[in-house]
């Protein structure tokens, strides 16, 4: 689904959304500040309230004493105690957490440990699984019971470590992320990275980033959807957690220093203008290019289609500079599925779009197409 509005810091800018939970706050924070959204759901949640694993997993926790309880998320938290007062569980699972020492990784996992009684003895200030790791293992383990509520996948080195220093660890399957109903958009969302039809991408979990680099593979797209990443679509994680796929594939990632939702779009409200808004003096008015709009003069903005202002940008960067045709193709049609008769079409078609100001885009007889340079 594409959405869009017509103003605001973000206007001109389309960013990528690939969320499954709370992903229409995410799109609306976006859309208010004027950007326009591709959705493209990578994931889906799968809720295990009626499935055995966790079933047992929580009837083994209530075999005894419990000396750890680690709280990974605050959905899979409510979840896992829903689940439990729908098996009868619910009143002796909260009392043999309430003689453990509660763990949380973040405040939304914290927040579900306080609303349902309990408070918790270490928080990382980080928000990540390592630094709970680091905690738990500077304690005496040996022969220690530890329940770990899993958040969409299982957390196997945190366990593994934990195990091999003589815990007992009880892993508890809350949920799993399971591939979207509809992997068609998550697939065109790749096509359009490596098109550059996008400016930033955001991303809220690391199984997402799995899920889309995994939908590249299928499209024999990956090397060039990561070229794209690391030089002009701007790869933007709510936390290091979410973004460590992608730095170990050797992308930058831009992120805030808080993992919250309203902190990651101000990163984009700030990032974005800064990468891809330039100002440029020409012979016929100053012009403004923010991500596929353009200003003329203070004017209201004209949306451009991504084609037609990858065009634009490429006549900007200096004008009075005629490109050529053959030019033109090499710069903006990057999946090189084009010939010089398209140049022609895209030059036309982007007179027409900028209407009065179709001035703006000359040309030069036998040789190509140009800005007219300030005086």
């Amino acid at each position: 689904m594409n959405s869009s509005r017509p103003t605001g810091p973000l206007t001109g800018f389309t960013v990528g959304v690939t969320a499954a939970r709370r992903r229409e706050e995410l799109v609306a924070l976006l859309l208010r500040r004027g950007a326009r959204v591709v959705e493209a759901p990578a994931l889906r949640i799968l809720p295990l309230e009626d499935d055995e694993a966790l079933r047992r997993a929580t009837a083994r926790c209530l075999t005894g004493p419990l000396d750890y309880v680690v709280a990974t998320t605050g959905v899979g938290w409510r979840g896992w105690l829903s689940a439990a007062d729908g098996w009868g569980y619910g009143a002796r699972l909260a009392e043999v957490c309430r003689r453990a020492v509660v763990l949380t990784r973040g405040p939304k996992a914290t927040g579900a440990v306080r609303a349902g009684g309990l408070s918790e003895t270490f928080s990382p200030v980080t928000e990540t699984t390592d630094e709970l790791l680091t905690w738990l293992l500077a304690r005496d383990l040996p022969g220690r019971r530890i329940a770990v509520q899993e958040h969409g996948v299982p957390l196997d080195g945190f366990t593994a470590a934990l195990a091999e220093r003589g815990a007992e660890v009880i892993p508890v399957p809350v949920y799993r992320w399971g591939p979207p109903d509809d992997p068609s958009p998550l697939r065109r969302m790749a096509e359009r990275t490596v098109r550059r039809e996008l400016h930033a991408i955001a991303f809220t979990s690391a199984p997402a980033i799995t899920a889309f680099l995994a939908a590249a593979d299928g499209l024999g797209l990956r090397a060039q959807v990561l070229a794209a990443l690391r030089a002009d679509v701007l790869p933007v994680c709510v936390g290091p957690v979410c973004a460590r796929p992608l730095e170990e594939a050797g992308v930058t990632v831009l992120g805030p220093e808080r993992g919250r939702l309203g902190a990651m779009v101000r990163t984009i409200e700030t990032a974005l203008p800064a990468h891809g808004r330039r100002e440029v003096r020409t012979g016929a008015g100053t012009l403004v290019l923010q991500g596929n709009a353009v200003l003329v003069d203070d004017g209201p903005p004209v949306q451009l289609p991504p084609l037609l202002a990858a065009v634009l940008r490429a006549l900007a960067e200096q004008p009075g500079r005629v490109l050529s045709r053959a030019e033109l193709l090499r710069r903006v049609w990057v999946t090189g599925r084009a010939d010089e008769h398209a140049v022609e079409a895209a030059v036309a078609r982007l007179r027409g779009a900028l209407g009065v100001h179709a001035r703006l885009v000359r040309t030069v007889p036998k040789r190509g197409y140009s800005l007219p340079a300030a005086p």
